[in-house]
């Protein structure tokens, strides 16, 4: 089974952001009910390592906070525009939070994760196009959310499929109150 931990986004954060999905040529847009914030990729994991990370997850004890989703920005290689996201407002909370997450993916038995935590909502990927962004930056660029409770992270599967990814949530860790 191919996992991740993220954070599941309300409804409503969800619908804001697909206002942001459309006017890019060659854009595959993330359907709604697949936004979310990944803060840990897992990969490939069989049953008994998945129980191992469930177990660890189920150990976190982190208080509840607010978050809040700010601009547009985008991940390239070599001028080549590979995903276009949706940004996140610097939160000591969420940054705490990744760490006890990756903690309990290297306790549970997975490498760590050798690439710095950008915290974003992936809106749209591409196949590596040159794609102008100026006119969707400047329409787009200053997007900003109404702060909105974290309350819980998620452990999810990742189903790969012709018309993109399929996520199903196996198991909620809920935080702390505050």
């Amino acid at each position: 089974m191919r996992l991740f931990v993220g954070i599941a986004l309300p409804a409503d954060i969800r619908l804001a952001l697909s206002s942001l999905c459309s006017g890019l040529a060659g854009a595959r847009w993330v359907k709604p009910e697949n936004m979310h914030m990944t803060l840990r990729f897992i990969g490939e994991a069989d049953s008994g390592m998945a129980a191992d990370l469930d177990t660890e997850l189920s150990d976190i004890h982190v208080p509840a906070f607010d978050l809040r989703l700010t601009g547009i920005g985008n991940f390239s290689k070599r001028s080549r525009l590979r995903a276009l996201w949706a940004g996140v407002e610097t939160s000591a909370a969420l940054i705490h939070l990744q760490h006890k997450v990756e903690q309990a993916a290297v306790r549970a038995g997975f490498p760590p994760e050798g690439r710095k935590f950008t915290p974003h909502v992936t809106l749209a990927r591409f196949k590596g196009q040159h794609v102008k962004l100026g006119e969707y930056l400047e329409a787009n660029g200053v997007f900003s959310s109404a702060p909105f409770p974290i309350e819980a992270v998620t452990l999810f599967e990742s189903h790969l499929g012709h018309g993109g990814s399929h996520y199903v949530a196996l198991n909620e860790y809920l935080l702390q109150g505050p």
